[in-house]
Formats: structure tokens, sequence, C-alpha cells
């Protein structure tokens, strides 16, 4: 087994339950793990027979674009995604965080892990 993490994935989106949230948006930070059997690319070298991070990056940024209320229903569809596109994945954790939120006080981020094994 093997780990691939993208950490720090900034995006802004337009989560949330307020409605200047809904209009200007939010600075969000993605954090991403997953496991998989990395034994044969790993002596293969062929990306084909990898899990591509670009991949997973895509579902990230595609994911954050829809809006949710709520930040453990962006993580969850996140998490559906990868376990549908990527049949190799066996575990997957996923942070979700936005940056300075509007909680009315000096707070870096307020963030959600969700953690999924197949």
């Amino acid at each position: 087994m093997g780990k691939i993490r993208l950490k720090n994935i900034r995006i802004h989106s337009n989560h949330g339950c307020l409605q200047e949230e809904m209009l200007i948006g939010s600075d969000y930070r993605v954090d991403l793990e997953i496991s998989a059997d990395l034994s044969q690319p790993a002596i293969s070298d062929k990306l084909s027979e990898t899990v591509d991070y670009v991949h997973l990056n895509n579902i990230v940024k595609e994911e954050m674009a829809i809006r949710s209320n709520l930040l453990e229903h962006v993580a969850k569809r996140i998490i559906d995604r990868i376990l549908l596109e990527i049949k190799e994945v066996t575990e997957i954790d996923v942070e979700v965080a936005k940056i300075n939120p509007p909680i009315g006080g000096d707070v870096e981020s307020v963030s959600v892990n969700l953690r999924y094994t197949r």
C-alpha cells in the first residue's frame, strides 16, 4: 500500500449559509490523502498504473465549484467522486477548511475532516 497526498489546495468558492458567503464567497483550503496499492507503478514507472494526482486535483476543484451550505457536504461529494472514478483508491481522508470564517471572532480557519475506507 501507499499514500498520495495533495496538501493546501487553495480555492475561492461560495459555500456557506450566510447571504454574503453565497454572494462574495470565501477562501478555502483542501487537504487530500488517498491510499492505494502503489507497488506496481513503483516498479513499472507508468502513469496508467497509478492514481493520477492531476485527476484527484481536478475532482477537488470541480466539487468545490458546486455551492453547498455545509463543508461536510462538499467533503462527502469529493469522497464520492473519487470512489466512483478511481477504483484503485482504498481509503480517503479529506479536510476542507474555510479560511477566515465570518463567525464574529479572530479565527484563522474552521475545517471539517471526513475519512472513508472501502
